[in-house]
């Protein structure tokens, strides 16, 4: 799934609107994540995945979008997270939902 007609306009994808890093979040599924559910902040994001820092950890986690589930906490609302719709380059991520979903060629 990617940004498209489909995800956009939900209020999931309204909330991903301009940058996620620094957002707590709650992880419900990933794959290869075992004890879940997992809280921590959103410490950086790539193309594929979410960099998680989670409380009391030394170190940060590298969590795959694919397959990813979880519930972001932004202005105080809790919002589900589908990570396969996140699967765009965060710099373009608010252009796209902006536009209303990827620009297809004829």
């Amino acid at each position: 799934m990617s940004l498209d007609a489909e995800t956009t306009g939900t209020r999931s994808s309204r909330a991903l609107l301009g940058e996620i890093i620094g957002l707590p979040v709650r992880i419900t599924e990933a794959p290869g994540l075992q004890a879940l559910p997992w809280d921590g902040v959103i410490a950086d994001e790539t193309l594929r995945t979410l960099v998680i820092r989670r409380p009391g950890a030394t170190r940060l986690r590298r969590v795959a979008k694919s397959g990813l589930r979880a519930i972001l906490v932004k202005d105080g609302d809790e919002v589900p997270l589908i990570g396969e719709v996140l699967r765009v380059r965060p710099e373009d991520r608010t252009k796209l939902l902006a536009l209303g979903g990827r620009r297809r060629s004829r």
